[in-house]
């Protein structure tokens, strides 16, 4: 609807208003946030209680929190209205249209009675409607989704002029660039209805009207049986509705049920056939996993089994006995409720974690080495009137061990109409050597433990399989040996010479991170073209000192800071998001510290001499003295829709100071398979941080991560399954010019899935 019409409507309305004209509609059922803004009014102040009228030119908005159903007086139309959702009401002699911002609405157009048209409009589209049971759905990203369950629907792409007309089973995609297609769709890809019922979608098209000399005689019966009591004298002004309580009148019908609903299936089974590479054998695998949805509730199981080429099982995968907690190995994940929930918590996977604007934990992910390490993570929260609150922790097994990143996050909202939002967050990574692999957890790490399998001993000076004497250990059956001379026994010989020292233990080495952070955030400009959130974040990282100054892993206790001021986040014409801060460093600080590929990094052996020594993330970044000075740069991303084929993300970093420049790249792309025939999924990456030049593709760093995952379609519910990850580690051998020589480390998993 063009800005010209739309105005002299309005300014009809108004007129009309002034003279006391009865509601067009009346809220039948609320719940959680829903609230009403009269016309002519800037804000949303009134409540949208059961029974309160909707006039013409009137405003509703369903919050994070909430859900309504509206019924129009005249023709028993019902419209359904989901949360996160907002459109106008406005009315002319001959057309009915909702200007719909942003949201998802169910609705159930009624042909008898009705003598005006029926219209939704977008910012991108627009759909009208001759009698029909269909669902919308706008993003703010600008892609429209109309799906039609029965009737018919034409629909109009507003910036290309393109239009569609679509039946039962059929849906229209609309995006902001103009591209407008026809798409089927299945019952399971029908918005879900928060009562939990959907249409029947017809399959055959709806029978042709009565003819038109018998339709004054049914109109008039179904008018005479439905039409309401109305009171008009009795509805509030803007003014007196706010905080009235309003019952259901008692002239408001129920809601239609559709005779047929269709739920949303509660169980699902995947199966994963393939191989897959762990400790360095090649297993080939069989996984079951199961999926169990039950309201907000949800289950996924990842049951494996590994066969290697012998035939033989992977055992330990299965020893409940003598390790208990593998039996959470088998949980995939564990939810309940989503993030808006006032309550949600996810046990077991997580991916893209980030607290505030992401300037300490940005992206997350405890995933990134499965299945050959296996996390149990931990995010839950809640939201209680514009007071939320966050905790995370990525391993709830390295706990145990006394370790793990734990994270706490506290948000204030002031109110709806004034939404300033502060937050503060507490990150740690409470022992950063617990990241080191220890299979037996006897707390000395495998690459230091000369039996990572058995407990009871971690010692052998000669290497022939026979432990030294350990102190308060009882000996073995072959007793104690450390000269190879096959006696098995500690004689004076044996007393002359040196045993190891006592490795490197979890026990008695710690190495902590903290930071904090605060940040403050408002969206200065809100429209459907652009939109604009301008905020400020400050952060604090510290690293306490660990061992001793002359020992391999000495670290000093150092410590250092971020301000970045401005941040602003903009999206531009619905499906372009950019953003950019100034940043100013000082310090040993590295901005996004805990990121996607923070496991792989956490803590890394290197080799001197043939010794193997470890080193945390930080030991490892401020050996270049350029990462301890104050830097001053910006920061910039950009994120869009790739015309509904996918999306793309990326982000640029520069940073520098007098002497050095330090520099971030990070980069992923999705598909959408739905779009691109025989795909069934697509994601690839890349990410090298805090380096002097991340675009050296050819000389990749310990900092450089890549993946990705594509999954070919054999046919319905089966597909291959590709998953590649590699990253770089230095290993004892030396380059040319003596330094470190860096070794690639890829894991691929190769599977077939089958969906049912």
């Amino acid at each position: 609807m063009c800005t010209k019409h739309k105005s002299i409507i309005l300014l009809f309305t108004m007129i009309v208003s002034m003279v006391g004209a009865a509601p067009i509609a009346r809220v039948i059922k609320s719940e959680g946030n829903v609230l009403i803004k009269r016309m002519g009014k800037s804000t949303f102040t009134i409540p949208g209680k059961p029974g309160l009228g909707i006039n013409n030119g009137d405003a509703i908005k369903v919050g994070e929190k909430g859900f309504a159903v509206a019924i129009f007086i005249d023709d028993k139309s019902v419209i359904k209205i989901r949360e996160k959702t907002q459109f106008e009401f406005i009315e002319s002699t001959n057309s009915r249209t909702l200007d719909v911002e942003q949201g998802t609405i169910f609705f159930d157009i009624k042909k008898e009675g009705r003598t005006k048209t029926f219209r939704v409009e977008t910012p991108v589209s627009v759909a009208s409607v001759k009698g029909t049971e269909f669902a919308v759905v706008s993003s703010p990203a600008g892609i429209d989704q109309v799906f039609c369950a029965s009737g018919q629907l034409d629909v109009q792409n507003l910036i290309s002029g393109q239009s569609v007309v679509i039946g039962p089973g059929q849906k229209a995609i609309s995006n902001a660039m103009g591209n407008l297609m026809e798409l089927p769709f299945t019952p399971d890809d029908y918005p879900a209805d928060p009562e939990g019922v959907q249409p029947e979608i017809q399959t055959e098209p709806e029978p042709e009207p009565e003819p038109e000399a018998e339709q004054p005689q049914q109109q008039q019966r179904q008018e005479t049986q439905e039409e309401p009591d109305e009171e008009p004298d009795e509805e509030p002004e803007a003014e007196e509705g706010e905080g009235q309580e309003q019952t259901e009148s008692d002239d408001a019908p129920s809601e239609s049920q559709p005779s047929k609903p269709e739920p949303k299936k509660p169980f699902g089974m995947g199966l994963g056939v393939g191989s897959v590479t762990i400790d360095g054998v090649l297993y080939n695998q069989i996984a079951l996993r199961p999926e169990i949805n039950f309201g907000k509730l949800g289950i996924g199981l990842d049951l494996v089994f590994y066969v290697d080429n012998k035939g033989n099982i992977k055992e330990d995968e299965w020893d409940f006995k003598s390790d208990p907690g593998r039996i959470f190995d088998k949980i995939l994940f564990l939810r309940w409720g989503a993030e808006s929930d006032p309550f949600w918590v996810k046990f077991g996977s997580l991916e893209n974690v980030t607290f505030g604007y992401g300037g300490i934990l940005s992206g997350y992910s405890n995933m990134m080495e499965f299945p050959t390490v296996r996390r149990i993570g931990l995010n839950t929260g809640v939201n209680i009137a514009g007071i939320g609150g966050q905790l995370f922790m990525s391993n709830m097994k390295d706990f145990n061990r006394g370790g793990t990143l734990l994270g706490l996050r506290g948000t204030y909202k002031v109110s709806d109409s004034f939404p300033l939002t502060v937050g503060l967050n507490f990150i740690t990574d409470m022992n950063q050597f617990s990241g080191l692999k220890d299979i037996d957890d006897d707390s000395y790490p495998d690459i230091f433990d000369d039996f990572p399998s058995d407990a009871n001993y971690y010692n052998d000076t000669d290497g022939d399989g026979v432990p030294d004497i350990h102190p308060g250990v009882e000996a073995p059956v072959e007793g104690w040996d450390i000269d190879a001379d096959g006696d098995n026994i500690y004689d004076e010989e044996d007393d002359e010479l040196v045993l190891k020292g006592v490795p490197f233990s979890l026990g008695n080495n710690k190495s902590s991170v903290t930071g904090l952070a605060f940040d403050v955030g408002y969206p200065l400009l809100k429209g459907k073209v652009f939109s604009l959130d301008v905020y400020t974040e400050f952060n604090f990282l510290n690293f306490p000192e660990v061992g001793a100054p002359d020992s391999l892993f000495y670290r000093p206790n150092y410590s250092g800071k971020s301000f970045s001021v401005p941040g602003l986040r903009a999206s531009l014409f619905n499906f372009l998001q950019l953003s950019y801060e100034f940043r100013i460093k000082d310090g040993y600080f590295v901005p996004q510290f805990f990121d996607q590929s923070y496991d792989i990094n956490r803590v890394v052996p290197e080799y001197i001499d043939g010794s193997a020594i470890v080193k945390t993330k930080d030991m490892t970044l401020f050996a270049d003295s350029s990462m301890n000075e104050g830097l001053v740069g910006h920061f910039g991303s950009i994120s869009a829709d790739a015309f509904g084929f996918g999306s793309l993300y990326g982000s640029y970093t520069n940073m520098t100071s007098d002497t050095d420049t330090v520099n971030s790249f990070v980069a992923a792309l999705t598909l959408n398979a739905e779009r691109i025939p025989k795909l069934s999924e697509a994601t690839a990456y890349y990410q090298r941080t805090n380096d002097k030049n991340p675009f050296d593709f050819a000389n990749p760093s310990v900092n450089t991560v890549m993946g990705y995952r594509l999954g070919y379609e054999l046919g319905k519910g089966i597909s291959v399954i590709w998953d590649y990850r590699q990253f770089y580690r230095y290993t004892g051998a030396l380059n040319d010019d003596g330094t470190g020589k860096l070794e690639p480390v890829v894991q691929t998993t190769i599977e077939t899935s089958f969906n049912f």
